[in-house]
C-alpha cells in the first residue's frame, strides 16, 4: 500500500511539474504579444467591492489609504476539538504615496478543549520608509504533534495519510507524539534605513514554553516509552516541562518590493542573527542564524499579476544549544505560511532549509479580480544525533490556489490553496499572499 501511495505521489508530482513548466515556457510568447498592445484602456483593475457597487448601482467608492479584511475560522481536529475564531489584516500607509504599505495581521481562536490561540504580526514602515518594524507576538494554550528531528522522521516508520486545515491536523496519526503546552512568543525588531533600499536594525526575541505535557511519554518500569522531545532535552540537559530562549537580535535587510502585501516586482532579503546569552537568563550562550530571500519576476507588462515568485528560508543553530521545541520547524515563520501540504511543525531540526517557487497568473484578465497560482516547495532538516545532514532527506510539496482581489488599492487578495505532500495534504484560507 505504501509503494502504491508513493507511485501515486510521484505521478501526481510529475504532472503538476509538467503543467508548471508548460505555463512558464508559454509565458515569453504571451509577454511578447502583450508588448505589442499595451495601450488598451478598456480594462481596469477591479476588486470585489467594485462588483458589488456595480451590481447595486452604488457610487464609486472614495479612494483610501488602508483596507481591512476579516476571515472567519472554523474547523475541527482530534487535538483541539471544534474550533472557532476570527482572523484578519489591516493594510495602511503612514506617509505619502512613496511610503510603502504597512501590514498588521492577527487572529483569535478558541476550541472546545479549552485551548486558545492569540496571534498578532506587524510589518510597519514609518513615514518616508525611515524605519521598518517587524514583529511576531503569540500566546497559545495549545497542543501539537511532533515526529522527531530531520526530514526522515519518524525514523523506521511511515506516517499515516494526513489532511490538515490551515496547518492543523484533522485526524490522529499513530506515529505522532502529541505535546500539550502553553507558549508565549515576543519577537520585535526595528530596522533603520541606511541606503536607498537597505536597513540595519536590532531587536529582542523571546520564546517561552511552559506547562509542557508530553502525552506519549512513559517512565513506568516495564512500560517505558521515551519520546523525541524527552530524549533530546534530557540528552542536552534541558528541562522537559518548561524552557525559554531570550535573545538579542541583529539584522540587515534589503527591500526593493513595489508592495509588501502583494509584490509584482523586486526582492526582499533579510539576514538575522540572534544571541541567547547567559546574562539574559539562558542556560548557555547560544546563537541562531536565519536568512530569508523573496524575489518577484514579472512576465507581463499588460498583466502585472503574471509573474514568477521565489522564497527561500534557511535557519542554522549549533547542535544542543536550544531546547527541542525552539529548534527550526516548518510553518514557524512569521506568518506561519511555509511548507503548504504539511501540518505545522511536521519537520524540525537544528538546521533547516526551505524553498518555494510560485507561478502567479490572472484568470479574469480584464478586471483582474480572479487569479491563480501553482506552487512547488521542498524542505530539508538535519538531525545530528542520527548524523543526518541537510539535503540528505528532502520532502517535496506542491499545489494550486485561487486568488480573489478584495482591495485593489492595497492589492490585498483572499488566498485559497490546496497543498499536497508526501502522504499529506491540506487546505489553506488566508488574507494576502503566502509570501
Amino acid at each position: 500500500m505504501y509503494a502504491s501511495s508513493q507511485r501515486y505521489l510521484s505521478a501526481s508530482s510529475g504532472w503538476l511539474i509538467l503543467l508548471f513548466l508548460i505555463c512558464i515556457l508559454s509565458s515569453p510568447a504571451l509577454f511578447a504579444q502583450e508588448l505589442v498592445n499595451t495601450t488598451d484602456s478598456t480594462c481596469v483593475q477591479q476588486d470585489v467591492s467594485d462588483l458589488i457597487r456595480t451590481a447595486l448601482k452604488l457610487p464609486v467608492k472614495v479612494d483610501k489609504k488602508g483596507s481591512i479584511l476579516l476571515i472567519p475560522i472554523i474547523g475541527s481536529n482530534p487535538a483541539t476539538g471544534f474550533m472557532v475564531g476570527l482572523g484578519g489584516q489591516y493594510a495602511f500607509k503612514l506617509g505619502q504615496d512613496y511610503t510603502k504599505y504597512s501590514l498588521l495581521s492577527g487572529s483569535a481562536q478558541f476550541t472546545t478543549k479549552s485551548q486558545q490561540l492569540y496571534l498578532l504580526k506587524n510589518s510597519v514602515y514609518t513615514k518616508n520608509n525611515k524605519i521598518f518594524f517587524t514583529g511576531d507576538w503569540r500566546y497559545l494554550v495549545f497542543s501539537q504533534p511532533t515526529y522527531g528531528l530531520g526530514t526522515n522522521a519518524p525514523k523506521g516508520g511511515i506516517v499515516d495519510y494526513q489532511f490538515n486545515l490551515m496547518g492543523m491536523e484533522t485526524s490522529l496519526d499513530s506515529l505522532a507524539q502529541p505535546i500539550n503546552f502553553n507558549f508565549a512568543r515576543l519577537y520585535q525588531s526595528a530596522s533603520y534605513k541606511i541606503g536607498k533600499s537597505f536597513y540595519a536594525g536590532v531587536g529582542y526575541f523571546l520564546d517561552y514554553y511552559f506547562k509542557i505535557d508530553d502525552e506519549k511519554l512513559s517512565l513506568v518500569p516495564g512500560d517505558t516509552l521515551l519520546t523525541s522531545h524527552y530524549a533530546y532535552n534530557t540528552y542536552y540537559g534541558f528541562s522537559t516541562t518548561k524552557y525559554f530562549s531570550s535573545a538579542l537580535n541583529v539584522n540587515v535587510i534589503s527591500d526593493t518590493r513595489d508592495n509588501m502585501i502583494n509584490p509584482y516586482r523586486g526582492h526582499f532579503l533579510m539576514v538575522s542573527w540572534r544571541g541567547s546569552f547567559k546574562f539574559l537568563g539562558n542556560k548557555t550562550n547560544s546563537n541562531f542564524l536565519s536568512l530569508e530571500w523573496r524575489s518577484f519576476h514579472p512576465l507581463s507588462v499588460r498583466y502585472p499579476r503574471h509573474l514568477l515568485a521565489f522564497w527561500v528560508l534557511a535557519n542554522f543553530s549549533p547542535k544542543g544549544e536550544f531546547p527541542y521545541m525552539i529548534l527550526p520547524a516548518t510553518a514557524y515563520d512569521q506568518r506561519s505560511r511555509s511548507a503548504r501540504g504539511y501540518t505545522q511543525g511536521r519537520f524540525r531540526g537544528n538546521n533547516m532549509v526551505y524553498g518555494e517557487a510560485e507561478y502567479r497568473f490572472p484568470i479574469s484578465q480584464c478586471t483582474g479580480i480572479l487569479g491563480g497560482v501553482l506552487f512547488l516547495n521542498a524542505t530539508t532538516a538535519s538531525n545530528p544525533t542520527q548524523s543526518l545532514d541537510l539535503f540528505e532527506a528532502i520532502k517535496p510539496g506542491y499545489g494550486m490556489g485561487l486568488r480573489v482581489m478584495v482591495d485593489k488599492k492595497t492589492r490585498t487578495n483572499l488566498a485559497i490553496d490546496f497543498g499536497f505532500g508526501d502522504k499529506s495534504s491540506g487546505f489553506y484560507l488566508a488574507a494576502s499572499e503566502t509570501f
